[in-house]
């Protein structure tokens, strides 16, 4: 069931991918520019694919128990939380650029950084209503259509990237805010091709949502709620460890940033793998125990968390082998690729760590179990890994015990190691809790 969903999320971040490869040939600047704009988006989005995604176990759980007539409601009204979701996130987004005016960054970098912040804050309300189509849709092992389509923006994103970016037959040289129109105009085609596929597949006739107009309902949504602000928090706190680094070491220079971002980019792209086996666990564990079939339901999960562990070794090993490679790929700057490099082999060694993480918390969240792991990524990342990662890279002076020299990106990530291998276990613990309590539960019932 994963591997659609594989391709689908390897196509969606590789048109991040190709946005900071082809900002970093343009210039240095753009470059660090682009990173620090997607810094705050990419916290953005993978906060708003938390909040949305309550839709999927909600769904998996009525395909398992076979009440599929309660699925339209129940996706209507994800889509009324998405809409007001994405809107807020929109305005939100755009204020969040005013931060770019009190950092110490050259003017063309605050320029690029500033544009593409408002540019693509448009994309986010069709982003957050595509995400709950996504679930929606795998819940239901409809998986083909999100490969197929994240595919076919991946390869708009190239053509709009190359034509805006470099100002191809004609058009606009638009440097890296080239790169935010290509991503905008992706996210909606992504959002209305699957509305169209939806309408037109047999697949979807039985559940289709929007046969008919509902409004709001308060205790649906409230209900929503309950299960997908815990992952939107985990999602956050995740993603902000990594994304605030950007803005944290801004002031090292371009440098800094450009490395940190060709390092996240290319470890974002080997996330998806564990990621995307971890959506496919939490609708195959949903479905399991909306059967009535607890001890299925562990099977699976633990089936899945050992499949993660065994795809982070194996991208451990390649990260490590290619580190300089994969650099080189991004950037024709010796000094950035370097310190990329460097970068790169501190990710290969948390690569386990992270593969772990994601596929145990989604296999959690298939019981609809989300408060526990918001505590333990909170703990992790924000208790662990960001106050480790501000004495190591800013060894700030106030400090009676720190570096005797800032350690710049690098600090931040050998704390990232730190935080992940705490969220890793605090996971594991809290699945074999979890799985054997809900087994007892059904014994006894």
């Amino acid at each position: 069931m994963a591997w659609p969903i594989l391709i689908g999320q390897l196509a969606n971040v590789g048109m991040s991918v190709v946005d900071v490869a082809m900002a970093g040939h343009a210039s240095a600047h753009d470059l660090a520019g682009i990173s620090l704009g997607v810094s705050i988006w990419n916290i953005v989005i993978i906060t708003l694919m938390g909040l949305m995604m309550s839709v999927a176990p909600m769904v998996a759980h009525h395909v398992g128990a076979r009440e599929f007539t309660l699925v339209p409601h129940l996706v209507r009204q994800g889509m009324w939380k998405a809409l007001g979701v994405g809107t807020v996130a929109m305005v939100l987004t755009q204020l969040s650029a005013l931060v770019f005016d009190y950092m110490d960054i050259e003017p063309h970098v605050h320029e690029v950084a500033s544009g593409f912040v408002f540019i693509i804050s448009f994309a986010l309300p069709a982003f957050a209503c595509y995400r709950v189509l996504y679930g929606y849709s795998a819940s239901l092992n409809q998986t083909k259509p999100l490969m197929v389509l994240s595919v076919a923006a991946l390869l708009l994103n190239i053509l709009v990237n190359w034509l805006l970016v470099f100002g191809s037959w004609g058009f606009p040289r638009l440097g890296g805010l080239g790169c935010a129109w290509a991503t905008l105009i992706c996210v909606w085609f992504n959002f209305l091709g699957l509305l169209v596929w939806m309408r037109l597949a047999p697949a979807y006739r039985s559940t289709w949502p929007f046969a008919q107009w509902e409004g709001p309902h308060p205790e649906k949504l409230a209900a929503l709620w309950r299960l997908g602000f815990p992952i939107g928090v985990t999602y956050f706190a995740e993603t902000s460890a990594f994304g605030l680094i950007a803005l944290l070491i801004a002031g090292f220079g371009s440098r800094e940033v450009a490395a940190h971002q060709i390092a996240l980019n290319f470890t974002s792209l080997v996330f998806m793998a564990p990621l995307s086996l971890g959506i496919a666990l939490l609708t195959r564990v949903g479905q399991s125990l909306g059967a009535g079939d607890p001890v299925a339901a562990k099977f699976r999960a633990w089936v899945g968390v050992k499949a993660g562990l065994g795809f982070g070794l194996m991208s451990a090993i390649g990260i490590a082998a290619g580190a300089h490679q994969i650099a080189w790929a991004y950037t024709n700057d010796a000094n950035v690729a370097a310190l990329a490099a460097q970068l790169l082999f501190l990710a290969a060694v948390f690569q386990m760590s992270d593969s772990a993480q994601v596929v145990i918390s989604s296999a959690i969240r298939g019981y609809k179990v989300t408060r526990s792991p918001m505590v333990i990524h909170l703990t992790a990342f924000w208790g662990f890994s960001l106050p480790l990662g501000c004495v190591l890279g800013l060894a700030p002076q106030w400090l009676p015990w720190r570096p005797a020299q800032a350690m710049g990106a690098q600090g931040f990530w050998i704390a990232l190691v730190v935080g992940l291998t705490v969220a890793a276990v605090g996971l594991l613990l809290l699945l074999q809790r979890v799985t054997r309590s809900r087994i007892q539960a059904g014994a006894r019932a």
